[in-house]
């Protein structure tokens, strides 16, 4: 069992007995950000009146920067380059566009752990575990979410940041979530400091010399995901 695995378990965030299995949506063209927001909400909040069951929605956005709550107006380096939305989840800048992977997890933390720094844990866990797949290590830092890889070819303490995490809550149920770098453009992150770390770069799998599609991935990511937060149907 890999590290990545062991973590994974000790995150079980698996849901109480008799819950339906989380439903599995994936857009297979570009979604207008704003467009994603109403849906999003509008989801959460049949989570949360009983309404409808827990959902992943995978889906790629066209370039775009987001600013969430911790947003600092000076780390948005290019604000003409591309589209900029304020959003109320956490963290700081943060780019969107193709060849990005953007999961936003809708669940109901009140049917599994009401603990949101244990959630983020997991979705980094989540992440880990995807990277151990390809054989990556990717690592978590205490001082910023997200998940990073060393970079050991462009200098001993060289590392750059290869998935980001976004979460909000409602009533216990989550929103937004997780960005994975399959193949987007790595340029595209010049015009934000992205999550106000300026020491650090960003990378891709296809920047680590890893061809990997994007319908691979979601196969990946979805296999893994089900490991720690319980079984999913297609939708």
């Amino acid at each position: 069992m890999s590290p990545a695995d062991r973590d994974a378990l000790s995150l079980s965030f698996l849901p109480v007995s008799g819950s339906r299995p989380v439903e599995w949506r994936i857009s297979d063209e570009l979604v207008d950000y704003e467009t994603a927001l109403r849906e999003m909400d509008e989801r959460v909040q049949r989570i949360i009146a009983g309404e409808a069951d827990e959902q992943v929605w995978l889906l790629e956005h066209p370039p775009l920067y987001t600013a969430g709550t911790s947003a600092k107006d000076s780390d948005l380096v290019a604000p003409d380059r591309f589209p900029v939305y304020r959003t109320g989840r956490g963290g700081q800048h943060t780019y969107h566009g193709p060849g990005q992977r953007v999961a936003y997890v809708m669940l109901d933390l009140k049917r599994r752990q009401q603990d949101v720094r244990a959630f983020v844990s997991a979705l980094e866990a989540l992440l880990i575990s995807t990277l151990w797949h390809y054989h990556i290590r990717g690592e978590r830092r205490e001082d910023r979410v997200g998940v990073w890889v060393r970079r050991p070819d462009r200098g001993a303490t060289v590392e750059d940041k290869i998935a980001a995490i976004g979460i909000r809550l409602r009533k216990w149920v989550t929103f937004h979530g997780i960005s994975f770098n399959v193949e987007p453009e790595l340029d595209h992150f010049d015009g934000i400091v992205p999550c106000g770390i300026t020491e650090h770069g960003v990378t891709s799998l296809v920047d680590l010399g890893l061809p990997v599609t994007m319908a691979e991935n979601d196969s990946v990511l979805r296999a893994e995901f089900e490991k720690i937060f319980g079984p999913t149907v297609s939708v």
